[in-house]
């Protein structure tokens, strides 16, 4: 694999993540590994490292600056925007910045996951956690599983002739512990215990006892470690458990940040895509959506996400960080491989588009229930659970069905005036479910950009209707809209067929409205409807 530089750790980490502030020497300089500085060590020669200023005021962190140039580095890493920019310039080594409330440790995963761990090369570690359950198998005497949790079973050993229980087979048939009360309270133990926990056997004809510890680092609980206990176990069993939940923290945290650096580059992607500056081909072979079976790139589409309007200023940043990792979730769930983004305070999500009806609309009431596993339908799960957990509202625009990644800016678009008409009576819909709408808005906005497009008589009835009270706007549209039908536009109005002949006469002679002309008819209605905001109320 070629040296990581620092043009491809921005590519990865860079945006909202690391900021940079100045390259001196280019991005094209090789970086090696991400260190946390130890005022109280040494500063060891590190070529191509990125130091990261732990315990140092960014505004204070100049002389650091020169130390880690005289060692070799390649870069400092400062929390907060103050960082010693002409010191950084003049030693020629790089200055990045995090936020000022970002966790170092969580920058050093990180930082050196993206290093460590390049695009292709970013996977999800369970590889190594196989192994780990092997070899702790092997120490501790029975058959080893590791588990997140939600106590799905992420690795499990293979060691011959180890023997195992009715709850061991099913739940690596199924990668998922059986649920039970029994198995509930045992997991309750388990986490509430300081150390390795030795549990009785459930209640089952083959069942046996289990040796279990948590997997955790700091004061968070990543899984946890469990033992087959047959009665054979090794006499240092749960010495050798502890070891390897101590291992174990360091493969999960290893994999939890793999995998939120492939978010992160997925992201970052999808955001180039939405504004049409991506390359399409090398896109398709890293989001895991190339060809379809005919040959041709695989269709898309873009479903938006917006929360309600009514979400104060102050939660709507973190509300919405809320709302990404739910959308993340269930796409992920659905689709595997998945790309979601949050720009501009809306939660974008590519979607795979294979066997979805594209210009079709999609079916309405009691049949819409059939299509649960449309894009449509899990734009509503995810309305609906965003709903419940965040207990704010939450609206879902799906763009047209696009033939591949290089249309993906035609379907955003789509999306983003789908979310515009979009309302609490209709708080989820396709951009076919809606065209109309989206074709008004969208005239309305281009009659208004142009002069000679926006003028005419509309203005004219409505200065009348403001100053005098009358409704001859709202009758005109009525009877535009009810085919010039006098008695239809009554109807619409629920006004007597008089009053509206009346007003149709008035309209002709003190505005001077010509409504023989079909085409000034038309360009009337146009306008009304869309810049005047008008419609009959039906």
């Amino acid at each position: 694999m070629d040296a990581c530089t620092l043009g491809d750790l921005l590519d990865a980490v860079g945006g909202r993540s690391v900021r940079l502030r100045t390259a001196p020497a280019g991005l094209a300089v090789p970086v090696t590994e991400a260190l946390l500085y130890d005022a109280h060590a040494p500063l060891p020669r590190a070529p191509g490292a990125l130091l990261l200023a732990v315990g140092v005021r960014a505004s204070a962190a100049g002389p650091l600056a020169r130390a880690a140039a005289e060692a070799g580095m390649s870069g400092l890493v400062v929390r907060g925007p103050d960082g010693p920019l002409a010191e950084a310039e003049s030693a020629g080594v790089a200055l990045l910045s995090v936020d000022e409330d970002a966790a170092w440790h969580h920058v050093h995963l990180l930082l050196a996951s993206a290093i460590g761990a390049r695009p292709a090369a970013a996977g999800s570690g369970l590889g190594d956690l196989f192994a780990l359950a092997d070899a702790v198998a092997a120490a501790v005497g029975g058959a080893t599983a590791i588990e997140d949790p939600r106590q799905r079973i992420l690795a499990y050993s293979t060691v011959a002739g180890q023997p195992v229980d009715e709850d061991r087979r099913t739940g690596i048939l199924g990668l998922q512990v059986p649920g039970s009360p029994a198995n509930s309270e045992q997991y309750r133990v388990l986490f509430a215990a300081g150390g390795v926990v030795r549990l009785p056997a459930l209640e089952g004809s083959d069942n046996l006892p289990r040796l279990a510890v948590a997997v955790r680092a700091g004061g968070e609980t990543l899984g946890s470690l469990w033992v087959v206990d047959d009665g054979g176990l090794a006499p240092d069993a749960e010495e050798a458990l502890a070891q390897g939940a101590s291992t174990a923290a360091l493969l999960l945290l290893r994999a939890r940040a793999a995998q939120e650096l492939a978010r992160h580059q997925n992201g970052d992607l999808l955001r180039r895509l939405l504004d049409g500056t991506a390359d399409p081909a090398g896109a398709a072979h890293r989001l895991g959506m190339g060809l379809g079976p005919d040959g041709n790139p695989a269709p898309v589409r873009v479903a938006a996400f917006v929360l309600d309007s009514s979400v104060s200023a102050v939660d709507v940043e973190q509300t919405a960080l809320r709302l990404l990792d739910l959308v993340r979730l269930q796409c992920e769930a659905r689709y595997g491989r998945h790309a979601g983004v949050l720009v501009d305070g809306v939660v974008y999500a590519l979607l795979p588009a294979l066997g979805e009806r594209g210009g079709a609309r999609e079916p309405q009431g009691p049949r819409k229930r059939t299509h649960r596993h449309s894009h449509r339908g899990l734009a509503e799960d995810i309305v609906a659970r965003a709903g419940q957990a965040l207990r704010v509202p939450v609206r879902a625009g799906l763009g047209d069905v696009v033939g591949g990644l290089a249309e993906v800016r035609a379907s955003r678009d789509d999306a983003d005036l789908v979310l515009r008409v979009l309302g609490p009576e209709l708080p989820v819909a396709t951009v076919e479910e809606v065209r109309p709408r989206v074709i008004l808005l969208r005239l309305a906005e281009v009659l208004g950009e142009r002069r000679e497009l926006s003028a005419g008589g509309w203005r004219r009835v409505l200065a009348h209707d403001a100053e005098h009270g009358t409704e001859y706007a709202r009758t005109l549209v009525a009877w535009l809209d009810a085919g010039c039908d006098v008695a239809g536009a009554a109807r619409l109005l629920a006004v007597h067929a008089n009053t509206c002949r009346y007003r149709l006469r008035q309209a002709r002679r003190q505005l001077g409205i010509d409504l023989d002309d079909p085409d000034e008819r038309l360009v009337l209605w146009l306008q009304l409807r869309t810049l005047g905001g008008l419609g009959s109320r039906r």
